[in-house]
Formats: C-alpha cells, structure tokens, sequence
C-alpha cells in the first residue's frame, strides 16, 4: 500500500502544471457510460467464474449454491484489497462455514483456478511480446545498453539456477514451504486435467479471459485518446496491468502508473494514459467494494434458513 501511494505522489510531482489540467479534462470528458459497460462485462466474468467452481466441487461430491459461489468470489475480491492473497483463503472459509466443504478442499480448488489464471496470463504475455516485439525491442535497445541486458538476462538465468538447487538440497523450513506450494501447484493443475467435464471447464475459462479483455477493450473506448489504439496495444497494456496486482493491494498505485508508462511507449500521451488508468482501476474497485459489501451483509441472510436447520 506504501508503495501504491509513494507511487501516485511521485507521478503527481512529476506532471507539469499543464499535464495535470490536461488530466483533469480527460476525466471531464471520459464516457462514463462505456466505462459502466465494460464494469460490467467484468463483473460478468465473477458470475462464470463462480458458475465453473462447481466444476471444480463435482468430483468430490459437493455442489455448493451458484449465489454462495458468487458471494464468496466477490468477497475474495474485497479481501484482496486490504491483505493481498488473503481473498483466496476467504473463500475457502465462506464455503467451510456456508456450504460445509472442508477448508483444505475448498482451498485446493481454489490453487487449481489459480494455476489456470497463470497460464492464460502467460499465454497473453506470450502472444502481447509476439505482437509487438519490434517495438519493445527497440525500446529496450534504446532505454538499456546492450551490454548491461546481456548481463542482466545471464544473472536472472544464474539465480534462476542457484534458487532450483537451493530448493533441492535444503532443508530449511522456507525451502519446504516452497516445495509444498509448487507441489499444490501441480497437483491443482492434474486435478484439472482429470476434471469430468474438463472440456466444459476450458470453455468456460475461455469466456472468463475473454471478457476481462473484452472489459479492458470497452474501457480503452471511453477516452478520444485510447479509443484507436491497436489490437497488440490492447493485449500488452491489459498483461502489464495483470501483473501490477502482484506488487500492491490490488494494483493500488501500480496500475495507473504501469498503465501510464506501456501506453506513452505507444505514443499516448502520459496525461491520457494516467487517466485512462485511473479511470478503469477506480471504476472497477468501486464495483469490487460494492459487491464486496453487499455479498459480507447478504451471506448470513441468504443461509439463515440453512442455518436455523
């Protein structure tokens, strides 16, 4: 959070007089009605995913409520902003205390969507450096010398080597806190593919991706500025801005200024793509804290009559 907030000072401090005016009118004068829209697109995509968790719960003999499912979601989102990954373990609690699943199967399903949304990020990463490798190469051609990449990708490979055999040979309680987190990583992911209805479960992955581009894409069409951007643009400023949520609450800070930073190297403007990044994370935090709140008050309501049984 320190740093989301070191962040939006720093740009704040950075801007001229007249590219924070500049900001400003770009607000005015964004579509709020097309921001609304790809809001909901996004929010659609919380219903799939928690219409594909019972997927996930057949096997094992559970089919909790398709409302509980996107309560819990929507909470996990809310809990998201607060403690960073403390949303995946929300879930699993909700449906411990509203469905009696038990926590560490409710939790497993939840590392096997977690290692689904990590290859569908990696598959966008892959196809976003595809679509505009002359123009990140460049860039980075001209922003770092040659020599000091070289150097900087063979000392990534080199502590990429040292961390994988630190891994094999200790014993140490952070090396086996590793192990056991890759092992639920790999087990999450055969669980996958041993899913009955698998086929049903990468579409409906498919349609969850989707719509987060097809959200990100609405929004780029609220500002003058965004609106005629390509389609590789699109894919490699909607990545960047994926990977923002790993450094901050939610992206707190990191967004906009990510999102600022990809699209002045397309040549937008940095007041735009401020903007721009201002409006789709606050528009789509809002929507989180309200179904956030609306799912901690609504859950207890809902399964009264469960309860009271």
């Amino acid at each position: 959070m320190g740093l989301g907030v070191f962040l939006l000072w720093y740009i704040y401090n950075l801007f001229t007089p007249e590219q924070l005016e500049q900001t400003y009118s770009h607000f005015r004068e964004a579509n709020y009605w097309i921001v609304a829209f790809s809001v909901f697109l996004s929010v659609f995509s919380h219903f799939i995913r928690a219409y594909r968790w019972n997927l996930m719960f057949e096997p094992m003999g559970y089919k909790p409520k398709l409302a509980n499912n996107f309560m819990a979601v929507s909470v996990a989102y809310l809990m998201n902003l607060f403690i960073p990954k403390s949303g995946e373990v929300s879930r699993a609690v909700i449906h411990r205390k509203y469905e009696g699943i038990p926590f560490d199967k409710g939790f497993g399903t939840i590392i096997s969507e977690r290692v689904v949304d990590l290859f569908f990020l990696l598959l966008f990463t892959i196809a976003a450096l595809f679509m505009q490798f002359d123009t990140l190469y460049n860039y980075m051609i001209d922003s770092i010398p040659i020599k000091k990449l070289v150097i900087a990708l063979l000392a990534l490979v080199t502590l990429g080597a040292v961390f994988l055999l630190f891994l094999k040979r200790s014993k140490g309680a952070f090396a086996i806190k590793i192990k056991v987190f890759l092992g639920g990583l790999k087990e999450g992911l055969f669980s996958v593919v041993k899913m009955q209805k698998k086929g049903q479960f990468i579409i409906l992955s498919l349609v969850i991706w989707a719509l987060y581009i097809a959200s990100f894409y609405t929004a780029t069409k609220a500002l003058e500025e965004t609106a005629s951007i390509t389609a590789g643009v699109i894919v490699i400023t909607f990545v960047v801005g994926s990977f923002t949520f790993a450094f901050t609450n939610s992206g707190f800070g990191t967004y906009p200024a990510a999102i600022m930073g990809i699209l002045l190297i397309f040549g937008v403007a940095k007041s735009a793509g401020l903007a721009f990044g201002v409006i789709v994370w606050t528009s789509n935090i809002i929507s989180i804290v309200f179904f956030g709140v609306l799912s901690l008050f609504l859950l207890p309501v809902y399964n009264r009559k469960k309860e009271l049984n």
